[in-house]
């Protein structure tokens, strides 16, 4: 007895359950759940910063070649070599030859200096000594040429300039003044001389300046060094784009980023639709409601027709019942007319009583009969009926004979 039974406590604990196991499933679930979550999610936001990165690394290209594309060069220098003649007999204070300097206007030797149709200042700066030949000369003219690939002058140009006056008395304060920095090296007697040649020069593109001659018209000028300054004269969005590069800068990349943001979403919006929107089915759809909508009207059209052949066939039929009608009146007609004219007397009376009964009876059978067939018929069923009333007549022609033949 006693070792068929077990322990109370150890069956109750097996019948009940253990309630640690579904606890630590729940919490497995839970946790795979969350990390499976956290995943995707850092996949999409790596996602979403890799495509954010490509965009902006996008939009910044895309500004860079349309800034070099479009802005042409602002500023273009380039150091001017005077040569003159030394095969005359001249004094040392006099030249034997006007001094002249050929520039060229390439970048590298390739590319041109200046864009067409775009407006360029041109000045030369001549960085001239205060000596007293340049104080005597007084005022002289630089003149420049422009010539293109063929060796045509394109354009030219002549200004007059000097030296900046100055008062001994004033050269005596400056002097003085600055006989340190001179002493030092740091600094000399000289000015800087600008001429404005071109104020607003426009390249021809169909003769291309290649090179400029700049000649000095002076034998007795003394210069230190020459340069040839190129400024463009920037209008509209080119100024706006040079004045301002940072915040032009930010606005054509954020344009720029915007757009290809509008563009990439479109596109993901797209693909999504794609997926539960086949164009295929819906070409199909079309397709089955257009022939739906031609057996449709090729179903009217059948009934159309068969209503037209049913008016046909009771119209056929009403005009032969009448047709009928008429042969058999015309039969008892010559019936009756052969019995009179054989008979007399108290016998015509008789038969012509009886035979205008059965005209009647005819007359009611064949009216019923058109009526069953259809009220309403075409105006050559109404002709007919006018025909199927002829008995009425012969009627009366045959009772005006039979009595001329009575009396």
């Amino acid at each position: 007895m006693d070792t068929g039974t077990e322990p109370m406590g150890t069956g109750g604990h097996h019948g009940s359950g253990d309630p640690v196991g579904p606890a630590l499933l729940w919490l497995r679930d839970t946790v795979t759940t969350v990390t499976l979550q956290a995943r995707q999610r850092v996949l999409q936001g790596a996602l979403l910063l890799c495509a954010l990165g490509l965009l902006l690394w996008t939009a910044i290209f895309l500004y860079g070649s349309f800034y070099y594309s479009y802005m042409p060069l602002a500023t273009y220098s380039t150091p001017v070599h005077y040569y003159y003649r030394t095969d005359c007999d001249s004094s040392a204070s006099l030249l034997c030859s006007f001094p002249t300097a050929n520039v060229s206007l390439l970048r590298n030797g390739k590319n041109q200096a200046m864009t067409y149709g775009q407006p360029y200042r041109i000045s030369l700066e001549l960085e001239m000594p205060e000596s007293p030949a340049n104080q005597e000369l007084g005022m002289f003219m630089v003149k420049m040429f422009c010539y293109s690939r063929q060796g045509q002058t394109v354009t030219s140009s002549a200004r007059s300039t000097m030296l900046r006056y100055r008062s001994s008395l004033l050269q005596t304060l400056g002097t003085l003044f600055l006989i340190p920095f001179f002493l030092a090296g740091t600094a000399d007697q000289r000015q800087l001389v600008e001429v404005e040649l071109f104020s607003e020069y426009r390249e021809d593109s169909y003769a291309p300046s290649i090179g400029a001659i700049i000649e000095i018209q002076s034998q007795r000028v003394q210069i230190y060094s020459a340069q040839l300054y190129i400024h463009a004269h920037f209008t509209g969005i080119r100024y706006f784009l040079y004045n301002f590069p940072t915040l032009s800068a930010v606005m054509g990349v954020a344009s720029n980023f915007s757009f290809l943001s509008v563009l990439l979403l479109f596109s993901y919006l797209r693909l999504i639709w794609g997926r539960f929107i086949n164009p295929q089915k819906v070409r199909d759809r079309i397709h089955l409601h257009q022939r739906l909508a031609g057996m449709d009207k090729s179903e009217d059209t059948e009934h159309l027709q068969d209503d037209q052949v049913d008016t046909t066939g009771i119209e056929n039929s009403s005009s032969d019942a009448l047709l009928e009608a008429h042969q058999i009146t015309a039969t008892h007609l010559s019936q009756e007319e052969e019995s009179i004219l054989k008979a007399g007397g108290g016998e015509m009376d008789i038969r012509h009583g009886r035979f205008q009964s059965e005209i009647d009876e005819e007359e009611i059978v064949a009216e019923e009969g058109v009526e069953n067939m259809g009220m309403s018929l075409d105006p050559e069923l109404e002709g007919s009926s006018e025909t199927a009333k002829q008995p009425d007549s012969i009627h009366s022609t045959l009772t005006g004979t039979s009595t001329c033949v009575i009396s």
